[in-house]
Formats: structure tokens, sequence, C-alpha cells
């Protein structure tokens, strides 16, 4: 493989330039019309280059390396972990994710000593696991576990990593600086393929032996010196590790100015200039907070680790390492990494149709909202909540939320009857009463007209639907 990457960014990539190397067969196997359509979406990266039957046969082998060649990321995509137990990492193409979504969310993952008690490992691998947040209809989960040497023992980490292994499906992080120590690890675990932290300065030439002799990702630390990183990036490269990943430093103290720094260079490096060098994902370490908030008390160190964590997660980090398992400390951080890695060019959105909450008959009330994400579940939400047997009817508004939807036109009366009709409550219900969104009254006699169902206005914000039943519901 070439160590320059190619120069240009994704919004250069014509879907024209990805044609021209295409079979140009029209087959249809990729499953679109023809490979004009096929090629505009390999360029927005919403398809791979797999689902081209053709473009898989030996003879175009060459076709192929010359594609992947072109749309591959200027930030290298790392694999950490083997076969279910794998995550990826990177990948990304753009520097802001308003110039094109950001790929693989920045994986989370905390910290195993080994000096901790097999209760203690046990609880924070069970805390690890079973954490999930439901959020606009995506379940956000932690990603790893940090195995970190303390004793500075190998047996003693050997044996830490077996017990972490059989209690736990997560990809790993081994951590040490001492490559004997990892090397304990990984002939205690040797087809995990865990991300190995770190390589120094020091002992860079016997990471990379073992990365190489394990098959493994290789983590470089060169805190607050990118002279020092960029040097080892390309030394590793020569010398045959190509899954890296850069650590900077994370700096929460005097030195905070100077990771914001070192971090923006980096990615503009890659992602602006094509720098093949330091064209790989980055680490990085909130747990750092732990070690400058010694002298202080816990929720202060839990503090500075929180909100440096969602710096990193702002400013292009691509994997963190945390101690605190505090669901306060971690909620907000999986949640800003949602919206940060979420498509800025598509609403979010749910399937349109029909939503049976409770267990209504046929007396329920029936009412609409927008398949808009967040308005669907805060209605759904408040109405299950209340214990409110219904019939909830999504409409679709591509994505928009009910008050912009009708001022723009994408949520018509029109568009309410035919959800409606699909729908086919009117043989579920003995009444022909729809209850529809406060900020869609505008829309009521039209609705009446193109459906003929009586419309009732209901509030405008959904938490007050329980006390609107209570008020209307009951009287009409």
């Amino acid at each position: 493989m070439s160590s320059e990457r190619r120069k240009s960014s994704i919004k250069e990539i014509s879907p024209i330039d990805v044609y021209m190397l295409l079979p140009k067969t029209n087959c249809k196997e990729c499953g679109e019309e023809n490979c004009m359509a096929y090629a505009t979406k390999l360029v927005n990266h919403e398809v791979t280059l797999e689902q081209c039957a053709p473009l898989l046969k030996d003879e175009n082998q060459k076709t192929y390396s010359e594609l992947w060649e072109m749309l591959r990321p200027p930030i290298r995509e790392v694999t950490i972990g083997s076969g279910e137990r794998s995550i990826r990492v990177g990948g990304k193409h753009v520097m802001y994710r308003h110039e094109f979504t950001y790929a693989n969310p920045t994986a989370i993952a905390i910290d195993i000593t080994d000096e901790m008690t097999e209760q203690e490992l046990l609880d924070r691998v069970q805390k690890t696991q079973q954490f999930e947040y439901e959020y606009i209809g995506s379940t956000l989960r932690l990603n790893m576990l940090a195995i970190r040497s303390v004793s500075g023992d190998p047996a003693k980490f050997a044996d830490t990593v077996k017990k972490v292994v059989q209690n736990t499906r997560l990809p790993l992080v081994f951590c040490s600086f001492d490559p004997t120590i990892l090397e304990a690890g990984l002939m205690a675990a040797p087809k995990e393929r865990p991300l190995l932290y770190a390589a120094t300065k020091d002992n860079w030439k016997e990471m990379a032996e073992l990365a190489l002799m394990y098959n493994c990702p290789l983590a470089i630390f060169a805190p607050n010196d990118l002279k020092l990183l960029r040097s080892l990036s390309k030394t590793l490269f020569a010398y045959g590790v190509e899954d890296l990943l850069l650590d900077p430093g994370t700096l929460p103290g005097a030195g905070f100015g100077d990771m914001i720094s070192n971090l923006t260079m980096i990615r503009r490096a890659a992602a602006k200039k094509g720098d093949s060098i330091f064209g790989y994902p980055i680490i990085g370490t909130p747990i750092t907070a732990w070690i400058q908030s010694a002298d202080a008390q816990k929720k202060v160190a839990e503090w500075n680790e929180a909100w440096l964590a969602a710096t990193l997660i702002n400013r292009y980090a691509d994997l963190l390492i945390l101690h605190s398992v505090e669901g306060w400390v971690l909620l907000p951080n999986v949640v800003l990494r949602q919206n940060i890695y979420t498509d800025p060019r598509k609403p979010v959105a749910v399937d349109p149709g029909l939503r049976v909450i409770g267990e209504p008959n046929a007396g329920s009330p029936v009412m609409f909202t927008t398949n808009f994400a967040l308005t669907y579940y805060t209605v759904a939400s408040d109405i299950e909540s209340a214990g409110i047997d219904s019939y909830l009817i999504v409409v679709d508004s591509e994505g928009i939320a009910v008050d912009c939807a009708v001022a723009g036109r994408k949520l018509t009366a029109e568009k309410v009857a035919e959800a409606l009709k699909e729908a086919q409550v009117d043989t579920k219900v003995k009444h022909k009463k729809l209850i529809i969104p406060g900020k869609a009254a505008r829309l009521s006699g039209e609705i009446e007209e193109a459906s003929g169902w009586e419309v009732m206005v209901g509030p405008r914000d959904s938490s007050d639907i329980p006390r609107y039943l209570d008020e209307k519901w009951t009287k009409s």
C-alpha cells in the first residue's frame, strides 16, 4: 500500500469519476436502478463496493482496487477486536460534520486495573455491559473495556485479562508501556486482537513486534509533541504496522489549550491536506482527570472527566478511555456522541403508520403526530407514561416537526386523510373523531373535508394530553 493518501477530499470526488470505472452493465444486482445511481450512492457512502457483483470478478480486481483507493477516507478505519468482539474507529472523510456525515461514533472504553479484586472487576464489567439508554429510537451503549497494568506484574495482568475475557464480549484495550506485560496479556488471550496502548519513543520497536506478531492495532503516545508523534507514526508504518491510533496527550490542566490545538492540527493535516502520516484515528484519555484531581473529592474528578470527555468527542477523538461508571458522567456524553454522529443531511425520522398504545378499544381516542423522531418519541412517551389506551397515527412529514411541516406543506390535510385510510382505524373504533396537534390547528377544517372525520384540536404540547383528554374526551 502506498504511504501517501489521496490529496482530494470527499467533496471533490464526482459520481462521474466513479461511474467511469464501474462495469456499466446496469445489472441492478447492487439494488440500484443503474450504475450511475450506484456511483452516486458510492460517493455518498450509502452503499459499498462489495454490492457490485461484476466488480468482484477476478478480471475486475485492478478496477476494484482503483475504486477502493479513490473512495477510502483520509482517516484510516481501524478495527479493534475480532469477529463479534470488534468495533471500528476512524474512517472519517472530513474535518467537520456539516461537510459529510461522520462515520463510526467515538468508542467509549471503561478501565479495569489488575489490582482490583475479582468482585470489583466483575462489577465494572457488568456495569459497562448493562449501560443502555433509549434515545430517539436508538439504544446508546458503552463499547469497550481498557485493562490497565497498575501492578507492573505480567502474571497479574495476564490473570486479569483471562477473567475479563471470560465475562464479556466487548473488545479490549491493553494498557501498559511495558511490552513484557502486554505480551503476557496477549498470550492469555491470543485471539482477541486488542488495541495495544501504547508505543513511545522508548519502546516502539518492541511494541511494533507485538502488534505484527498478534495482528493487533497499536496506539502511539507522544504527549504534547506532534513532531515526535509524526516521527513515530512514519516509523511504525514503515516497519509494517498499518493499524495505528494517535494519542497526542490529554491535558486537562494548564496544557488544555495545547491539547485542543494539537487535536485540531492532526485532523486538519489529514482531512484537509491529505497527510497520511497523521491520517489515523485519535485516542483520548479523559481518565487523566483523576490524576489531575488526585487531591480533590471524587465528584470533582468525575466532573472534570465528564467535561473533558465531551471536549474530546467534539474535538475529533475516535476512542476514549474513562474511569467513572456514574450515569451522570456517561449519559451526557453518549447523547452528545449520538447527536454529533447523526447524519445532518437527513432528518431523524421513524416509519409512518399506526401505533397501538396500551390496550385501546372501540371508544379510545385517535390522535396523530409527524414522523420526526424526536416529536414521535416525545408524544408516544407522554401518552404511555399517562397510561392512555389509544391509537396514534404517524403521518409522513419527511422527518419534520409539526409546526415546520405545516408551514412547509410537508404536512397537509391530504396526507393526514391518506394516513387515516391506510391505518384503517375506522374499523377499530366506533367514533370518527381525530385529535390533532395544537400546532396543526390551521389544518383542522381542511382535514375534516379531506377525511370526513370530526377534528378536535389538541394541546400544543403533548405533556398536556392527559389533562386535555380528561376535560374534552369524556365529554365528547
